[in-house]
């Protein structure tokens, strides 16, 4: 578990040394787990028992680390085939969980495969489970193709039914020395501004700029007086067809009452208010008026400390988290724009790889997805490319088109069977356009959610009473 983890997560430390040393062994530690359990229930209760309950001890177990406090589902096995979506059209219906069973079974066949060898040689019990393999292997893939047969020409066909249009920003700001330096701000917004105007045009109906793209932190309900954001009111009344979604930083004052404050508020003792501080999307129109969603989904550490771990929290501080929390919503927003034509979902950054998440944007009427994210922080490692190559998954998930705003890449647009169009290079500033159709159709995990991990929750639940039962008659019974 720990070399998997480095090996797929060691770009973390480009970020922060400590953070990444300890998510990386924390993690190592928790995904033993499933194993350690998996390994008693097979000594209690026989080797075949044993080897289905750590299907369901770690899909369990998946869908837990998605869930608290400190979530970390970037593992998650089922978003190994981010870079394979033709093979996995059907997480339609079962989501990043069916993936998981997926491989989690065909490893189970292939050790049964081997085990019968080593033990018997060809035996009738390895041919069976050597054809069991061969059919489980390749059913799903089959299935996907059949069902991306299907789906391709709704597709295509939506590319070419509208005339409207998303322009997608890329600005190329370095987060560490330039982003959140005083003094660049202006220049950082003049810099958006014309990278959009390059592509804007009368069929323009929704501009994106990447996650805390106005790096100015504002109090919500002046954002509409605040001087920062002048240049991009007038931006707006130039275009005024036009709606903005853009990452902010934002914060609301709840005055000197404490009772009218929340768990995440902090108190200013130069002041005397309780005020919150947000990851905001931030959803801007030409008559000054404005929509807000607070990123739900915050990296331990960094942007929350669980409950559970707030004495640390001048330790996280050290290394760039905040000694509280930032505030967050505790709802899906969904968007509208001007001409209420696309309805977006505002997903920030590391929100995207929450499968079940984003399906309550979609249920509550979202018919595009926005994502918007700064990966600048991880260097030009794999991590990025891990982080954009899961929101095709989503698009899956949920057939819906994403257009994704990166700030130093990737930016791009990801049709609803999974496919990337003007992807942009790391480390370039740029802006790209593309016709995208609203979709309304509800895919069944969409409607339904991750039930596939709350039915195999269930099986874990049963063999752990009866795990329970049985070294209960042992010790005291016998």
């Amino acid at each position: 578990m720990f070399v998997w983890n480095v090996l797929t997560t060691w770009w973390i430390y480009n970020s922060t040394f400590i953070g990444a040393a300890l998510a990386i062994l924390a993690n190592s530690l928790l995904m033993c787990i499933p194993w350690l359990l998996m390994h008693i229930t097979k000594k209690s209760l026989g080797r075949w028992a044993g080897y289905i309950s750590l299907i369901t001890y770690w899909i369990s177990f998946e869908y837990i680390h998605l869930n608290w406090e400190l979530s970390w589902p970037w593992l998650t096995l089922g978003n190994a085939f981010a870079m394979q979506p033709n093979w996995v059209q059907w997480y339609e219906v079962t989501g990043t969980t069916g993936g998981s069973l997926w491989i989690l079974i065909c490893n189970v066949l292939a050790y049964t495969i081997l085990h019968e060898y080593r033990t018997n040689g060809r035996t009738t019990g390895y041919m069976k489970a050597m054809f069991s393999l061969v059919i489980v292997l390749l059913a799903p893939i089959f299935i996907s193709k059949n069902i991306l047969q299907k789906r391709l020409p709704a597709i295509e066909e939506s590319e070419s039914s509208t005339r409207k249009n998303v322009v997608v920003v890329q600005p190329n700001v370095d987060p560490y020395n330039e982003k959140f330096t005083a003094g660049t701000e202006e220049a950082q917004i003049q810099q958006l501004i014309s990278l959009s105007e390059q592509q804007i045009d009368s069929n323009t109906t929704l501009v994106v700029w990447p996650e805390t793209a106005i790096a100015v932190e504002v109090w919500e309900n002046k954002i509409a007086e605040n001087n920062y954001y002048q240049p991009v009111w007038d931006f707006l009344q130039r275009h005024p067809h036009l709606s903005l979604l853009s990452g902010i930083e934002s914060g609301r004052n709840y005055g000197y009452d404490k009772k009218a404050a929340t768990t995440t508020s902090r108190y200013s003792k130069e002041e005397g208010f309780y005020y919150d501080e947000f990851n905001t999307a931030a959803m801007l129109q030409p008559d000054r008026t404005a929509q807000f969603y607070h990123k739900a989904k915050l990296v331990p550490g960094v942007e929350t400390l669980p409950s559970f771990l707030s004495f640390l929290g001048p330790v996280f501080e050290d290394f760039g988290g905040t000694s509280g929390t930032y505030g967050r919503d505790k709802q899906r927003v969904v968007f509208t724009d001007r001409q209420h034509y696309y309805w977006p979902a505002p997903i920030i950054c590391y929100e995207s790889i929450y499968g079940d998440y984003i399906t309550e944007y979609v249920r509550k009427g979202a018919n595009i997805l926005t994502i918007v994210t700064n990966d600048g922080w991880w260097g030009n490692t794999q991590g990025y490319r891990q982080h954009m190559n899961y929101a095709r998954l989503r698009a899956i998930e949920t057939r819906r088109w994403i257009a994704r705003s990166a700030n130093t890449g990737i930016s791009c647009f990801i049709d609803p069977a999974g496919n990337v169009y003007q992807p942009q290079p790391w480390d370039t500033a740029a802006s790209i356009k593309m016709n995208i159709a609203p979709l309304t159709e509800l895919t069944f995990f969409v409607i339904h959610g991750d039930y596939l991990s709350r039915i195999i929750n269930i099986a874990s639940v049963v063999f752990l009473i009866i795990l329970a039962t049985f070294v209960f008659k042992k010790r005291f019974l016998n």
